[in-house]
């Protein structure tokens, strides 16, 4: 099944991204995603960001890199997400369960997979309802 066939919906559709939000990206170098949310927001910082995001998009290679979780969660809104971008596969070390047990250790819970590109794919981290910041 090709790509197109699997799901006719916009990557930032199917990642959530809303008209104007803001977006923090760490560790992602990928031009042609830059230039898809820069048609949709303006407020899109690399780095840490100086206010709470909506949406952190972080690339994730290896164990060391899911240890941030626990500092990136403190950049989000209550309601906001952290999306892991990693390697589909066989094709980088993380599982999804290391993804998974990373996000708890960091107080996160997963609720939402996608497809980012045809190399990656996107675990979604938000807080549970209950451990949301007041």
């Amino acid at each position: 099944m090709s790509p197109e066939v699997a799901s006719t919906r916009p990557l930032l559709d199917k990642l959530g991204v809303k008209p104007g939000a803001k977006v923090a990206i760490v560790d992602l170098d990928d031009p042609a995603f830059l230039k898809l949310l820069r048609e949709r927001t303006t407020a899109i910082v690399r780095g840490k960001p100086r206010t709470l995001c909506d949406i952190v998009f972080m690339g994730v290679s290896d164990a060391r890199d899911l240890q941030r979780l626990k500092d990136v969660k403190s950049w989000i809104e209550p309601n906001g997400a952290i999306w892991a971008i990693r390697a589909k596969g066989g094709r980088g070390p993380l599982r999804d369960t290391d993804l998974i047990d990373a996000g708890l250790a960091a107080g996160l819970v997963d609720n939402k997979i996608a497809s980012f590109s045809d190399t990656h794919g996107a675990m979604r981290f938000v807080f549970r309802l209950r451990d949301r910041p007041k």
